[in-house]
C-alpha cells in the first residue's frame, strides 16, 4: 500500500494531481481544499495517500493534511459512501465544519453538500458522530471544568436522550441564564434552550 508520496508536482487540477517520484508519475485524486493549497507546478510536494484497491482498479487519493486523510477514511466506513463521493464531500465543506455538523446532528447543513441526500446525511451522523474527535476550536470552548451541579445537569440531559454537543451548548446557555449553583434553575434554563 502506498501511504505517502514526495516528489515533483507535474500537474494539478481541482480533482487531480500528478506527482513524479523516482521517475514514475502517480495520478492522485484530490479534494478542492488540497488543490487550493498545492504549490506551483514543478515544485516539490508531499502528499498523504489513501490507496483504494478494488478487483478491477487501484486508485490513489492524495491529501496535504493527515487530518483530511483520516476524515476521508472515516467517511469510507459509512455505508453508501465510496471514495469518489468521499472526495466530493471533502470538497463541499471544511473538515472542522463537517465534524461539527456530524457531531451536532446538523442534517440540514450536511445535505447542502452536492451528492449528499437526507438518508446519506443521517447515516453519516449515526455512524460517525461518536467516532469523530471534536475540532480544536470546539474543544477549546468546552475546556473549562464543570462544577458538580453542571455535571449533574449535563448527565440529566444526556439521560433524557439529548446528544452531547446539544446538551453542552444548552448547559452553557442554562448557566448564563439560570445562574450558577442551583440544579433546578440551570436544568429548566437548559431545557428551555433545547426546546427553542
Amino acid at each position: 500500500m502506498i501511504a505517502h508520496l514526495r516528489g515533483k508536482l507535474l500537474a494539478k487540477h481541482p480533482n487531480q494531481a500528478i506527482v513524479e517520484t523516482g521517475g514514475v508519475g502517480y495520478d492522485l485524486t484530490i479534494s478542492v481544499p488540497t488543490f487550493s493549497d498545492l504549490p506551483a507546478v514543478g515544485s516539490e510536494v508531499a502528499l498523504n495517500v489513501h490507496t483504494h484497491v478494488r478487483e478491477d482498479s487501484l486508485a490513489l487519493f492524495g491529501f496535504l493534511r493527515m487530518a483530511e486523510k483520516q476524515l476521508f477514511e472515516k467517511l469510507l466506513t459509512v455505508s453508501g459512501i465510496g471514495p469518489k463521493l468521499g472526495i466530493t464531500i471533502l470538497s463541499g465543506m471544511q473538515p472542522d465544519e463537517m465534524i461539527g455538523a456530524i457531531r451536532g446532528n446538523d442534517i440540514a447543513r450536511l445535505t447542502r453538500i452536492p451528492g449528499i441526500g437526507r438518508k446519506t446525511a443521517e447515516r453519516m451522523v449515526l455512524e460517525l458522530r461518536d467516532k469523530l474527535q471534536a475540532p480544536v476550536s470546539e474543544g477549546v470552548l468546552s475546556t473549562p471544568a464543570l462544577t458538580s451541579v453542571e455535571e449533574d445537569v449535563l448527565s440529566a440531559l444526556l439521560n433524557l436522550g439529548y446528544q452531547r454537543p446539544a446538551a453542552e451548548k444548552a448547559l452553557a446557555i442554562g448557566t448564563r441564564n439560570g445562574g450558577k449553583g442551583q440544579f433546578d434553575t440551570m436544568f429548566r434554563a437548559a431545557l428551555g434552550a433545547l426546546s427553542k
